[in-house]
């Protein structure tokens, strides 16, 4: 298993999240809505420029585990 942050989601990663989890959800640090982005398999907090993963369905919405991003 390549744990490269770069690397394209397995099938298993990529488990459809439920919509109506996605319209409760918010960023655990801003309370903003979040954006699924479904190639990276991630909820997307701009607000916080944070990444949270999706893994076998299961956002991790904490964030030490979220990815930095620059937007």
């Amino acid at each position: 298993m390549n744990d490269s942050p770069a690397a394209t989601p397995s099938a298993a990663e990529t488990a459809v999240v439920d919509p109506r989890l996605l319209e409760i959800l918010v960023c655990p640090l801003t309370k903003t809505s979040l954006r699924y982005d479904r190639e990276r398999n991630e909820l997307v907090s701009l607000a916080a420029h944070l990444a949270y993963p999706i893994r076998d369905g299961i956002p991790i919405m904490l964030p030490e585990e979220a990815r930095r991003i620059e937007e």
